[in-house]
């Protein structure tokens, strides 16, 4: 696109490979977070001396963070992402269960606002029946969750979700949801431009999860037919559409027997955003660029077409099998190639990998005409992938993709821990 960019880093990543391919480079403070990433006058600040005209928040940090949205709008920044408003409305699992489903999208059967009480919960339990899951209202990554299968285990899961949810994000409110026992993790990703145009990018299927985190993506999901794809997608558009919503956002829902169940809102680019930009052909950080500077979508829901199949693999400096991080030099490293392979990394032989930061190294994002091609050439990338120096994930990778389970796409949100005991 021609535009001169700007990276800002801490003094951990004083020898990233973003700080040393961006134009310019501003360090905004020492190690922790707290002091450099989530620091908004820090990154305000060199925004202004650089003479920026936009600031990007990435998909982790401060991007879903209303008030440095605010901010950055305040100080005459574009903010390449949704508004403020958008951004507070989704942050809040209850008052977005409330706006979506206003907007026509299925939600879980669940309480309809925050429990004070453990009378209260139990009370909504008996409504919906067990088992039951609460959730923190400002929750995420599986803090402040936990499953109930009757009034004992509820009584008790009540206040543990409360007092995590307060521990990890200063607020202790928590909601209730039926808890579906074989559900997938399917997303719908979301463009929407200035003036009201919205189209879907179809779904990415992100059942394979540890703790509730992601860890393998596919696009689409085999699960899915065209038609609940069309179907789950004009609803979502239509709702973004009618709710005001500008820039990428990305809708996820539960589906189980058939049936699609909102989860929430991310208001920001998704991690795993490779595999729908391999399947559609359309590059979601310059739509956002794009959609921020003012400019219309350009193309309908029927001009975007889905071709092919696409697998993204999270690569972490982790073991393996006990998942504990493991940070330090890297040794060797080779990526692999070819037609239909690509990695997202900023690795490279000799850099040491901070132990400040979230463990993602690298994606690993793998296309073919179908998924049976995907999955073979995955196979092949995975055996020429080499990180030396610290452990990763990559062995875990390996022997999931070899599973038949995985090959016949025959797997749901709980699959990947039992494989991973089973492997254990």
């Amino acid at each position: 696109m021609g535009i001169r960019t700007v990276a800002v880093h801490s003094t951990a990543d004083n020898d990233a490979m973003h700080v040393r391919l961006a134009d310019e480079a501003v360090c905004i403070g020492p190690p922790s977070a707290k002091d450099s990433y989530l620091n908004k006058a820090a990154i305000l600040s060199a925004a202004t001396i650089t003479g920026a005209d936009a600031i990007h928040p990435g998909y982790g940090f401060l991007s879903e963070n209303a008030d440095f949205a605010s901010m950055v709008e305040e100080h005459g920044f574009t903010f390449i992402g949704p508004s403020p408003d958008h951004i507070r409305m989704m942050g809040d699992k209850i008052t977005a269960k409330l706006a979506v489903k206003s907007a026509g999208i299925p939600c879980v059967p669940g309480s309809e606002g925050a429990l004070d009480t453990e009378e209260a919960a139990l009370e909504c339990a008996e409504q919906i029946g067990y088992p039951v899951l609460i959730k923190a209202t400002a929750g995420g990554g599986g803090k402040g969750m936990k499953v109930a299968r009757n009034a004992d285990e509820l009584r008790e899961s009540f206040n543990l979700a409360r007092n995590e949810a307060k521990s990890a994000f200063g607020n202790a409110d928590c909601y209730m949801e039926k808890y579906l026992g074989h559900p997938r993790h399917i997303e719908m990703q979301i463009l929407a431009d200035n003036y009201g145009n919205v189209v879907h990018l179809g779904e990415r299927d992100c059942s394979l999860q540890r703790r509730h985190q992601k860890v393998l993506e596919e696009a689409p999901s085999p699960a899915l037919t065209a038609a609940q794809r069309e179907s789950i997608g004009n609803i979502a558009s239509a709702a973004i559409k009618k709710l005001g919503y500008r820039n990428a956002g990305t809708i996820e829902f539960l589906f189980e027997n058939g049936e699609f169940f909102f989860i929430e809102m991310n208001t920001r680019l998704q991690v795993e955003h490779p595999i729908t930009e391999a399947i559609t052909g359309i590059d979601l950080v310059r739509e956002q660029i794009r959609i921020a500077a003012g400019a219309p979508l350009g193309y309908e829901q029927k001009d975007v077409k889905f071709q092919g199949h696409a697998f993204e693999c999270r690569v972490n400096a982790e073991d393996s099998q006990t998942f504990i991080p493991s940070p330090g030099r890297i040794t060797n490293y080779h990526t692999p190639g070819g037609l239909g392979v690509r990695v997202d990394s900023g690795m490279y032989a000799g850099y040491r990998i901070p132990p400040h930061y979230d463990s993602m190294i690298a994606k690993l994002i793998v296309t073919g005409n179908t998924r049976a091609e995907a999955l073979m050439r995955l196979r092949r990338a995975l055996g020429e992938y080499v990180i030396d120096g610290v452990k990763t994930t990559l062995p875990l990778h390996n022997r999931l993709t070899q599973d038949q389970d995985f090959v016949n796409g025959d797997y749901d949100i709980h699959w990947l821990e039992k494989f991973v005991a089973r492997s254990n």
